[in-house]
């Protein structure tokens, strides 16, 4: 087990620990305010193109793919009203810590995909991305964390996606493989939660 694993079991597990009474809030206030379970599972691609079901708390209405895009756009009317702030402060993201633990996540790389979108990955850039465990954050995450409001103006958001932001985060993590280290880490880690305390 290398050093960057153990790192990321130790962060989860506290994590999990001191921000039990947040997720308490968070799940009560998600049963207290929509119908439907509390967390919300997709299919992703992980490491080595290997799907998974990542975990977030779910802020949108159930079955709301079967009613629209698979990315939000702007004030989706797909998402519920305590939907908007979860994820306007990211906490929708804590649950992944439980995909950190069981090894499908770490806690920085590269942002895992849906299928649909990893199609458009050339060989190249798929041989770089997916050779490591995606990530909760990376540097696409800090530089275009208002992705969905750059979404809402556009008018046709799925071809700007695949087109411009798409594109964009992949040059993000590709940088990210190519430079990685725990210290590099830890430094998007910080930059990260000082990014959502100062929005």
């Amino acid at each position: 087990m290398g050093i960057k694993r153990v790192f990321d079991i130790i962060c989860a597990l506290c994590g999990l620990i001191v921000l039990s009474p947040v997720l308490f809030l968070i799940i009560v206030l998600i049963k207290l305010t929509s119908a439907g379970p509390v967390f919300f599972r997709q299919t992703r691609v992980g490491q080595y193109e290997k799907l998974f079901q990542i975990h977030k708390f779910r802020t949108m209405i159930v079955n709301a793919e079967a009613s629209g895009l698979k990315i939000t756009v702007g004030r989706d009317p797909r998402i519920t009203s305590i939907g908007h702030f979860l994820r306007k402060t990211k906490l929708d993201e804590l649950p992944q810590l439980i995909d950190v633990l069981m090894g499908t996540m770490s806690l920085v790389g590269p942002r895992p995909e849906v299928p649909e979108y990893v199609q458009y990955y050339t060989n190249d850039i798929k041989g770089i991305v997916l050779s490591v465990r995606p990530g909760i954050t990376d540097w696409a995450s800090i530089k275009m964390i208002d992705e969905n409001d750059i979404l809402a103006r556009a008018s046709d958001p799925q071809q700007i996606y695949i087109q411009q932001i798409l594109p964009e985060k992949l040059a993000y993590a590709v940088r990210y493989v190519q430079t990685r280290s725990l210290r590099l880490d830890v430094y998007l880690i910080l930059l990260t939660i000082s990014k959502i305390f100062t929005r």
